[in-house]
């Protein structure tokens, strides 16, 4: 139903997304009429240049995982670079809407990243009141206005939104009141699911911090040959120490009697498969995970969960590999390389792994963190024409130091402990995502009450 100028009412555009029945006391208004009247919206740096460790940090598409802003931004352009692109210089408030690849990606910057940029494939929103900001990021990643995105963005390479679409998108807009509950109440999950995934960073500082301490950096026993306690380690566990060093070969100094063998030889590696998309019998209501890097890629912890697609029984027998246990350890190797996680279902893998099936003389922590410290050495090994890969066969050879058993269990224990906190924190933000999923339409289309909706965050907060 289109007016006489041609134009699409934004309540049609609305309905067709899925918001059918509002409150008769709510309206509904475009994204174009929200907008601050200096810099409403904008698109970042196109053209960033090198990398500049002294410049500004630059948010990329890859920088928004869900709602949240990475704290660590891997790119920074150069100060002249920066102030040639400060019309999207970042105050702190705005809104990040990510316009090509993974579209609708949208968070609300905190001040703490005050004086940052964009980058060109993300839009950044300024809104005449912003207090209205964490409503507005929340119709943006409801599944209604994710699919008026996905349809209205242009897919000729890669799907790309452009700024006018994103002007016209229609929202549901309920009195400023509710619309600050309803911000509230689902900014309460969100709040929680951040603090677990800061806990979980935490963790992850931890078992590497650990690590690097007892097998990088040897403190032990380094302690001992200065005549000291090892410190936050207490006496039993610092008599699994050597107080020697000895010639460790291609690695160098070791503690004496621990060995240096091929990773290869100390651990199981095998790779996957793609049996044909095209044939529905390996795919269509299969029950057995199945998974590519793509499954790692977002991942905050090294831990996988779940993945993006299951595989028939028969899909199954098509990979020599099989079903791989409960535990095993994945390295993308390729496009790219690095992407790291444990396993916490059994499943099967394409080829763009190498997956690692641990047994006594090497555990999947302790390898784990081996290939994070090695990954200069595994890339170092890559090769490749369209796109750089490690091979099984490139990989094996790479020497390992193997600890003594007591010394890994040792190890093992502390890191299980730390890796179940963070395997509990990310299943914890499965059930809040999946809650905060199912109360954001019915919320934003007024179909449940806020003080219905309070229960329930009340009862899982």
């Amino acid at each position: 139903m289109a007016t006489e100028n041609g134009l699409v009412p934004k309540e049609v555009h609305l309905g067709n997304a899925g918001f059918n029945k509002l409150p008769t006391h709510w309206s509904v208004v475009e994204i174009g009429e929200l907008l601050s009247e200096d810099r409403g919206i904008s698109v970042g740096v196109m053209y960033p240049g090198n990398h500049d460790p002294l410049g500004t940090p630059l948010i990329k598409v890859g920088d928004l995982i869900g709602s949240v802003i990475n704290p660590t931004p891997e790119f920074w352009v150069t100060p002249e670079k920066h102030y040639e692109h400060r019309r999207t210089e970042l105050k702190g408030g705005e809104l990040l809407l990510t316009l090509v690849g993974a579209v609708g990606q949208c968070a609300v910057v905190p001040p703490s990243m005050a004086g940052w940029n964009a980058a060109r494939a993300v839009a950044v929103i300024r809104l005449k009141d912003p207090e209205d900001a964490k409503f507005v990021r929340l119709c943006f990643l409801s599944a209604p206005l994710q699919h008026l995105m996905q349809v209205w963005a242009n897919t000729t390479v890669q799907a790309t939104l452009n700024l006018k679409e994103i002007k016209q998108l229609p929202l549901p807009w309920p009195p400023k009141e509710e619309r600050q509950a309803i911000a509230h109440i689902l900014g309460t999950l969100d709040d929680k699911i951040e603090l677990n995934q800061q806990m979980n960073q935490t963790l992850e500082a931890i078992a590497r911090a650990l690590f690097k301490s007892w097998f990088i950096d040897f403190d032990p026993v380094r302690a001992k040959l200065a005549g000291r306690q090892p410190i936050g380690m207490d006496a039993e566990t610092a008599a699994l120490f050597p107080a020697e060093f000895e010639d460790g070969g291609a690695i160098g100094k070791i503690p004496k009697g621990w060995k240096v063998k091929p990773i290869g030889d100390a651990v199981k590696t095998v790779g996957g498969a793609t049996p044909s998309t095209s044939e529905p019998a390996y795919w269509e209501e299969g029950n057995f995970y199945w998974s590519t890097p793509k499954d790692l890629a977002p991942l905050s912890s090294p831990v996988l969960l779940d993945t993006e697609r299951r595989i028939t029984e028969k899909g199954l027998q098509k990979i020599s590999s099989g079903l791989l246990p409960k535990g095993t350890l994945l390295l993308s190797s390729r496009a790219p390389i690095g992407y790291l996680a444990i396993a916490e279902i059994p499943l099967a893998i394409n080829q763009g792994y190498i997956a690692i099936v641990c047994g006594q003389e090497l555990s999947n922590h302790y390898v784990l963190r081996w290939v994070q410290f090695n990954m200069d050495v595994i890339e170092g090994r890559a090769n490749g024409t369209t796109f750089m890969e490690i091979s099984k066969k490139n990989f094996r050879p790479i020497p390992a130091l193997v600890p003594p058993q007591q010394v890994l269990q040792v190890f093992n224990n502390q890191a299980e402990f730390i890796h179940q906190q963070a395997v509990n924190n990310l299943r914890q933000n499965k059930t809040l995502t999946s809650i905060r999923d199912a109360l954001l339409p019915k919320l934003l289309s007024g179909e449940i009450r806020v003080q219905d909706a309070e229960t329930v965050v009340e009862a899982v907060t």
